[in-house]
């Protein structure tokens, strides 16, 4: 069995069950986040012969930022939980595979502490009702070298999700999340997500930080266009890994359609959701995407082995990358062309 496969159960022996039921469940009924994983597995792909694939290279640039191979790592929240070093080991990790980390709004550490790490960054930002606070979350994630802002656009409201006994907020400990949250007294009302926000938020986001934004959450062409006109130097195409709007389509089947209507607009595509071999890495790329993201692998190997983990993770992944390339008969990422890649009629 590969070791990225036996991940989920290793960390659910170490993690208390709620807190794996947080990092594992999907919204609603669980239906999108069932579907992902199934959906880059019915892809086929249909390999060039007699192409030298005797050098590989992998490294790529995302948004100016080299790194070894396109499989970068997720914002996502409650990293103490996984490890006590939170964030700080995430990020130890993702250096030493030379890749970089997107890091959440909610996380446990400070900006300034990622920033003395030297790993490259993304903030993940949430616009919320006060905009003071987001604001000045902005201001800290600059001041600590974030290199990008990622907006979020799918949560205008939290996803529901249908737990039954303790929560993670139920066992959660100052410190452990909301480290840059900026002091003030603030209200429920004030932290909730704002729900009036449209395409000129991008503007707004590019010209209050001078960073370039990537905007999270898009399935549609026509929403990926949009914003790609609104500024947006970058689209990640993502369901929210199942946790938003439940039966949302796979980014799988998303993925096409977006890279369709940014053709031409030099705005950089990436996909994350339910990844997790080097052939679901392969098509992402084929279909249009510069990189693709991992989130829960990324917490099971953080919960499993700390930072060594995380660089195991991305090294294992890259060989499996390395291995379909030579196979596709292809030596780079920027050579995959989507007519390597179909998808199975009935899937």
């Amino acid at each position: 069995m590969r070791w990225i496969d036996t991940l989920e159960a290793a960390a659910a022996e170490k993690l208390p069950e709620a807190v794996h039921r947080y990092f594992r469940q999907g919204s609603a009924g669980g239906v999108s986040v069932g579907e992902a994983t199934a959906a880059w597995s019915a892809y086929r792909f249909r390999p060039h012969v007699l192409n030298d694939v005797s050098a590989i290279d992998l490294r790529t640039t995302v948004l100016g930022v080299p790194v070894d191979a396109p499989i970068l790592v997720s914002p996502s929240t409650m990293h103490r939980m996984a490890d006590p070093d939170g964030e700080l080991a995430m990020a130890r990790g993702v250096g030493a595979a030379k890749s970089l980390l997107g890091i959440s709004s909610n996380a446990g550490t400070t900006f300034a502490e990622l920033g003395a790490t030297g790993v490259p960054w993304w903030l993940q930002i949430y616009i919320l009702r006060n905009r003071e606070i987001t604001r000045r979350m902005l201001d800290a994630a600059v001041e600590a070298g974030a290199r990008a802002v990622v907006l979020t656009v799918d949560t205008p409201v939290v996803g529901r999700k249908e737990d039954d006994g303790d929560t993670v907020w139920d066992l959660a400990q100052p410190g452990q999340f909301l480290a840059n949250l900026p002091d003030g007294d603030w209200t429920d009302d004030d932290l909730d997500k704002a729900d009036d926000l449209n395409p000129d938020v991008i503007g707004w986001l590019a010209e209050r930080t001078g960073l370039p934004v990537v905007v999270k959450g898009v399935l549609r062409g026509d929403d990926a266009k949009r914003c790609a006109d609104a500024g947006a130097a970058g689209i990640i195409v993502s369901n929210h890994g199942g946790r938003q709007l439940d039966a949302s389509i796979p980014t799988a089947r998303a993925l096409p359609e977006v890279a369709e209507a940014l053709a031409g607009t030099g705005v950089e595509l990436y996909v994350d959701g339910g990844i997790r071999r080097g052939e679901h890495i392969l098509a992402a790329l084929a279909l249009g995407a510069r990189a693709a993201f991992v989130g829960r692998p990324a917490l099971w190997a953080l919960t499993v082995d700390s930072s060594a983990g995380v660089t195991r993770l991305i090294t294992e992944l890259g060989e499996e990358l390395d291995h379909t390339l030579r196979l596709i008969g292809q030596p780079t990422p920027a050579s995959l062309t989507p007519d390597l890649v179909t998808r199975l009629p009935w899937s």
